[in-house]
């Protein structure tokens, strides 16, 4: 008979689609470290079917459209920061691949976000990703800016979607099919990969731009006005990355 201790690693290993079977293979052992390991993976299940629910209930733009053609979800990032580029994504995903976590970026840790762009870059059919500075967005105002980028990161896809699904917005200028959904980062998982992904491109740009531009802790901002960052745009004065029509009231 196997230890308590050896059965734990044979769940502690398991995929999630061998939880079941490994949960059978060890129904009948009356000891209760095994009754417990048994109850814990039985949670592990429950979780993994809510969240298997709460993705397909993402799903119901997708299905709507489907006929349509091409399915695109779109989101940006970095609208309100003092610095840095605004940063547009555009995401075509496979009709039968499921991808579980997919959410708003702003309600996961960075630790899931990143995991999540790997799997998304992985599996996506394809993907446009679309940057404007600092010097343009001074230029033109943000709002455009933000329709800017988002236009180049549809022009990246291949093949270019018959349907966009946007969050919130309608992009002026593109000739296919747009749907603005509000909120629609925690309504479809096509907007949410596109928010995770432009999420996690932006930030690992600030990191860099930390090292670039010391004393404004980028890494951690992300070009956002906090306090340590408002009170080095005071000190040291703006970098290149400044957005010049952000920042009157501090400098």
């Amino acid at each position: 008979m196997k230890s308590i201790s050896e059965i734990k690693a044979e769940f502690s290993m398991a995929q999630p689609s061998q939880l079941a079977e490994r949960m059978r293979r060890y129904a009948d052992d009356p000891r209760s470290g095994v009754q417990k390991l048994l109850e814990k993976a039985q949670k592990d299940l429950d979780k993994l079917e809510a969240e298997r629910d709460r993705t397909e209930a993402m799903k119901v733009y997708e299905k709507q459209y489907r006929d349509c053609g091409v399915i695109c979800g779109i989101d940006e990032v970095g609208r309100g920061p003092l610095a840095g580029p605004v940063v547009a994504c555009a995401v075509i995903l496979p009709e039968d691949e499921e991808i579980l976590y997919l959410n708003d970026s702003k309600q996961l840790s960075a630790k899931k976000r990143d995991e999540l762009y790997d799997v998304i870059c992985e599996k996506a059919v394809s993907i446009g990703i679309g940057i404007v500075g600092p010097e343009r967005i001074d230029e033109i105002n943000i709002l455009q800016a933000t329709y800017e980028a988002m236009r180049q990161a549809v022009s990246k896809l291949t093949p270019q979607p018959d349907v966009l699904l946007n969050d919130a917005v309608t992009i002026p200028g593109l000739s296919m099919k747009q749907v603005p959904i509000i909120k629609g980062d925690a309504k479809s998982v096509s907007i949410a990969a596109a928010s995770i992904v432009a999420k996690v491109t932006r930030d690992r740009m600030m990191v860099e731009y930390d090292s670039v531009y010391p004393g404004y802790d980028f890494a951690s901002n992300k070009g956002y006005g906090s306090a340590a960052h408002i009170a080095a745009l005071k000190e040291k004065g703006p970098t290149e990355i400044h957005r010049r029509s952000f920042i009157g009231n501090f400098i």
